[in-house]
């Protein structure tokens, strides 16, 4: 059940759910791609994970954990929401996404064995998409670097946001520095990964992954201060480097972090708060404060509502909020209880970035990146098959010799 014994549709099965997590809106790309488009590839990408999944575990073997357990729970609310059809038809075609999703997962669960085999899927898979934003760059500056959003860096060749392209490379970064400083891979081979994501990162211009990587580093690298002397090391380095940055670049610093827009604007999350005082005024009935309006492109008023909490509690009502925040509360507390290990520090970073971007960004309540994100650190908590003791009826059985058994 390790790295060795999983076939390789699992990592496959893995890229596609990555692929319809993507998205259908964004920038202009080079070559205009219709939304139906996208969306048939994304959807036919989640089926696909689905099949594959289903190839490699026609035995339906899974493993149960809280993580799994509670993610099946919120299609509850999502279903019961949506049959009304106050977000129109699209919301039960968003249930059904969803269902599909949580199921690739339970059908993934029986490789989860607390192993880094599905962190390489992510860095690897998401990587290949960063290799499409840089190749977009280098094809059309112009369109990689809109004005329409103010310079930041776009996919230019599939329609990603800055936010997105900001979160991948965050992600992957975080994920690298720790199998570095765990000896789980060269430092040629993550030079090749972290330096062109930091780069894509900085041209993004997104805080919320700048200050996600940041964070989740700290917590991830601080859970193996007493157990790695690489993790000290680079700990003090960091912070020597840091400090030394904060002195001598901090007006350049100054100018990346406010992008140009005024105190005004940054003091209301570039208008995000206006949205969310709006959600928040809006009135509802018991129903809908309870169960949600259905799920739905994670906007109100036509404008993006760019908080998870506050999307969940639109699309899910209440009931979807005591989920999403009973699941990360019950990741995060399985994390401090494991020892120390390098499989727990990338949980943790995990974990505490989802928990930073969920204050600016939407998706933990539907099919999204964040939700892989999550599933990959439960994955990382599992407790390993070999070291799962057998119940007393398969000890006593193994104990009788073969030929008593006859």
């Amino acid at each position: 059940m390790g790295a060795d014994h999983t076939p390789k549709l699992v990592g496959t099965a893995w890229g596609l759910l990555i692929l319809n997590t993507l998205g259908s809106a964004g920038a202009k790309t080079i070559i205009p791609l219709p939304r139906s488009l996208i969306q048939m590839v994304t959807m036919a990408a989640l089926v696909a994970a689905f099949a594959l999944a289903l190839a490699v575990n026609l035995q339906l073997r899974i493993r149960a954990g809280a993580f799994l357990f509670l993610l099946t729970l919120l299609l509850v609310p999502s279903v019961l929401s949506s049959v009304h059809l106050e977000s129109g038809f699209g919301a039960l075609f968003r249930c059904a996404r969803l269902a599909l999703f949580v199921g690739t997962l339970w059908l993934l669960s029986r490789w989860w064995n607390g192993d880094l085999t599905f962190v390489r899927h992510h860095i690897r898979v998401y990587f290949a998409v960063l290799g499409s934003v840089a190749a977009g760059l280098v094809i059309s500056p112009g369109a990689a670097l809109p004005e329409i959003y103010g310079g930041r860096l776009v996919g230019a060749l599939w329609p990603l946001t800055p936010p997105q392209i900001g979160q991948y490379a965050a992600v992957i970064i975080g994920l690298t520095v720790l199998l570095v400083l765990g000896r789980r891979t060269d430092r040629t081979s993550a030079t090749v990964v972290i330096v062109p994501s930091l780069v894509l990162l900085a041209l993004t211009h997104t805080r919320t992954a700048t200050l996600g990587l940041i964070v989740g580093l700290t917590l991830a690298i601080g859970s193996l201060l007493l157990t790695s002397a690489a993790a000290r090391r680079f700990f003090t380095w960091a912070v020597v480097i840091a400090a030394v940055a904060a002195v001598g670049f901090a007006s350049a610093l100054q100018t990346w972090f406010l992008r140009g827009q005024s105190e005004e604007n940054l003091s209301s999350l570039t208008g995000r708060a206006k949205v969310w005082d709006a959600l928040l005024a809006a009135p509802r009935t018991a129903s809908e404060q309870v169960f949600g309006v259905g799920l739905g492109d994670k906007s109100f008023g036509g404008l993006p509502i760019d908080n998870s909490w506050l999307a969940v509690y639109n699309e899910q009502g209440l009931v979807g909020v005591a989920l999403v925040a009973t699941l990360i509360a019950v990741l995060g507390g399985v994390a401090l209880l494991r020892p120390p290990s390098l499989e727990r520090a990338c949980a943790i970073f995990l974990i505490s970035y989802c928990a930073i971007a969920s204050y600016t960004e939407a998706g933990l309540g539907d099919a999204s990146p964040y939700l892989l994100h999550l599933a990959l650190a439960a994955s990382l908590l599992a407790v390993p098959v070999a070291a799962t003791p057998l119940p007393m009826a398969e000890v006593s059985r193994r104990r009788v010799p073969r030929w008593a058994r006859r």
